[in-house]
């Protein structure tokens, strides 16, 4: 039996970059489709990085533009399950939710059409409910942020030895940079950590503040934290939020920043280094051919590092975690050193989150329960440290580090 695509989004898809697609008008015939909701649209470069990972993946698979049904700015409400319910029953074989908050809604939609293929992002219940029909996915992102906190180090170095930094950029002996966090969940909590590490493997005496938003995409709240952070004395800025809203404000104060889920060199080309995303895309593929032959998605799927060769002048699109080309501002040799550690993650020789490289109270961790099995109340309930090493990414996709570690300052709290 034939599936009907039905988009009712037509002047949305044009806004988001995405037009040609099918629209209710067409009422084009299609064997396939794939349902995409996101909570924001492209002006947001978390759901862009996800619009932009799709598209490719339905072109690479040699699919048509209209085999894909796009639903955006659907919020985190039952408004999800609305929208999902109304892709499946438009035909939809697969359908895939972006944000943390749409997991309740996908999970009871996966229970209401079990015939349709569900998946989310960062989604933490797919491997407790046990469903033959809905699954989660996300990558090792931690060890992309680790990176670009590399390229951050090799910045600060740069600009402590050439003189550049001021007294009011250090606490103390140390150099002081800054976060701009959306929520102390781990998801966030997992790549302000990866990141602070990866900057103090290259410079030791660095502390960092984060201020949290309460918002994953508030420009205005974004933009006043990086002010407040650089104002404070920040040298330098990285973010886990949404908009354009903190890389701007860095470019208006000359202060290096860190993006995350798109290069902000276009915008921000005085200040923009690196960023750090996962690429969609293998998991896209993976899921939709899965969908194509009947075959079950893997429950808890994790994608990794690629294999191509970093030089700087690109993006990494190989592999689910992406380290993109430096920005004009990256310190000399940033390129070489980020391809020589991304080849011993690569090869298990270094791990993010070895717990002899921090310490909590100024102890090292020896032992750690984390809420794996997720609940409301967050209730530690798997040991995590092996070998000396928190092993995030194994015991579900979604990260689960959430530990407050001895150099990093809340400077709110969310």
């Amino acid at each position: 039996m034939k599936k009907f695509v039905n988009v009712a989004l037509s002047a949305v898809l044009a806004a988001t970059g995405v037009a040609g697609f099918a629209s209710c008008s067409d009422k084009e015939e299609y064997d396939f489709t794939v349902g995409l909701i996101c909570l924001h649209d492209s002006n947001s470069t978390y759901d862009k990085n996800f619009i932009d990972s799709m598209t490719r993946a339905i072109e690479e698979l040699g699919l048509e533009k209209g085999q894909l049904v796009l639903k955006t700015g659907v919020p985190e409400d039952n408004t999800c399950y609305d929208t999902a319910m109304e892709l499946a029953d438009d035909g939809c074989d697969v359908i895939f939710a972006d944000s943390f908050g749409h997991e309740s809604s996908m999970v009871q939609a996966a229970k209401d059409a079990p015939e349709v293929q569900f998946a989310h992002a960062t989604g933490t219940m797919a491997h407790t409910e046990k469903l033959d029909n809905f699954s989660n996915a996300f990558a090792s992102i931690y060890e992309g942020r680790y990176l670009a906190g590399i390229a951050a180090g090799m910045k600060l170095k740069e600009m402590e030895e050439a003189g550049e930094l001021k007294t009011e950029n250090y606490s103390g002996e140390n150099i002081k940079i800054g976060y701009v966090g959306a929520w102390s969940y781990a998801e966030v909590i997992s790549g302000y950590t990866s990141f602070y590490l990866g900057v103090k493997s290259v410079v030791e005496n660095v502390v960092m503040d984060v201020q949290f938003t309460s918002s994953w995409y508030d420009e205005a709240k974004e933009r006043e934290a990086a002010t407040a952070l650089i104002e404070s004395g920040c040298a330098l800025i990285s973010q886990h939020a949404d908009s354009w809203g903190a890389p701007m404000a860095c470019e208006e104060k000359g202060v290096p920043n860190v993006s995350y889920n798109g290069n902000t060199s276009s915008k921000c080309p005085e200040t923009a280094i690196i960023s750090s995303a996962v690429n969609w895309t293998p998991y896209f593929k993976y899921m939709i051919q899965c969908a194509m032959n009947d075959e079950k998605i893997d429950t808890d799927w994790c994608g990794g590092l690629g294999t191509e060769v970093y030089d700087g002048t690109k993006d990494l699109l190989d592999g689910s975690v992406v380290i993109s080309a430096l920005g004009q501002n990256a310190a000399e040799g940033t390129a070489a050193k980020l391809e020589e550690v991304r080849q011993q993650l690569r090869a298990g020789t270094l791990k993010v989150f070895d717990t002899s490289k921090f310490t909590v109270g100024g102890e090292t961790l020896t032992s750690y329960m984390a809420d794996v099995d997720a609940d409301e109340k967050y209730t530690p309930d798997t040991e995590v440290i092996e070998n000396g090493v928190f092993m995030e990414s194994k015991f579900r996709s979604a990260p689960y580090f959430d530990v407050k570690i001895d150099g990093i300052n809340w400077v709110n709290q969310p």
